[in-house]
């Protein structure tokens, strides 16, 4: 499986429980800031809480070109099991 199957899996099954938003990094260097996303087979649809400096507010996106996702929202770390994330021990 390449990274960008485990991107479309992390984002297919986002619980609810887990707000919805962040910050995207792409492999090209880019923050994405979101506030709601949808997905269509391999690509993403991104939507900004503020437009970007050209005015845009949505962003499409494939899922082979996500480095990382920062989550802005303070939850606890034990709230991420759901996703599968498990402590090291």
């Amino acid at each position: 499986m390449g990274s960008g199957e485990h991107w479309h899996n992390l984002f297919e099954n986002w619980p609810e429980a887990i707000p919805r938003q962040g910050i995207l990094l792409t492999t090209f260097g880019e923050n994405i800031s979101f506030a709601s996303y949808m997905l269509a087979g391999g690509l993403l649809l991104l939507e900004r809480d503020q437009p970007d400096a050209l005015g845009a507010r949505k962003l499409i996106i494939s899922f082979d070109v996500i480095a990382a996702v920062k989550l802005t929202t303070p939850i606890e770390m034990s709230r991420f099991q759901v996703m599968g994330f498990q402590p090291p021990y």
